[in-house]
């Protein structure tokens, strides 16, 4: 079963479920290497931003993902994408990954203000009661993101996935529950609120 989920708007971003024909701007976000040492697949080359984007989509209509383009609304260029997988609404449980920007964003409040729109539409509008992340162990910079979130660290699964170059990585778990939620929503709108 598709998930259908729209737009998702905040005041610097928006998420906007991704299409094939955003395939051109999504390869023009890329502007550094560095963008993917740490995720599954290379980007090399427009053929396999066009790989990237076919497997999202196909993903969405088999109902096992969401994938989303996101938008940094003081430019309306698409920036980077992110995705609800691993979609379990009998357990009523997602993931939210496959998380890259632009490094013209890092450091900015768009991973914040993404993560939030997303967080909200899964406890506030699906009634999830888990949200859970997954991050390369040696990916310290998104770790540390993740935590700011308000997610908790649950453990490190020992070389379960191995990435394009062949490399074994370690993955580590955080997730958010329901019963956290509160908290965490407010934390994160005192920040989104810090100028």
């Amino acid at each position: 079963m598709k998930v259908e989920v729209g737009v998702l708007e905040g005041e610097r971003v928006r998420l906007v479920p991704l299409q094939r024909e955003h395939t051109d701007s999504l390869y023009r976000a890329v502007d550094s290497d560095e963008i993917w040492t740490y995720l599954p697949s290379r980007m090399d080359k427009f053929e396999d931003m066009v790989t990237h984007v076919e497997e999202a989509v196909d993903n969405w209509e088999q109902g096992y993902e969401v994938p989303f383009v996101v938008v940094d609304k003081t430019t309306n260029e698409i920036v980077g994408m992110t995705r609800l997988e691993e979609v379990f609404l009998e357990n009523r449980s997602v993931e939210v990954g496959w998380t890259w920007y632009s490094t013209k964003v890092w450091r900015t409040r768009v991973n914040t203000e993404a993560k939030f729109l997303l967080l909200s539409h899964c406890f506030d509008v699906l009634g999830l009661i888990r949200v859970q992340f997954r991050v390369d162990s040696r990916n310290v910079r998104s770790r540390e993101a993740v935590l700011r979130l308000g997610a908790k660290q649950e453990g490190i699964f020992r070389k379960n996935y191995i990435l394009y170059d062949g490399y074994i990585r370690d993955t580590v778990f955080f997730s958010i529950l329901d019963s956290e939620w509160s908290g965490v929503k407010n934390s994160l709108h005192d920040l989104l609120t810090v100028r």
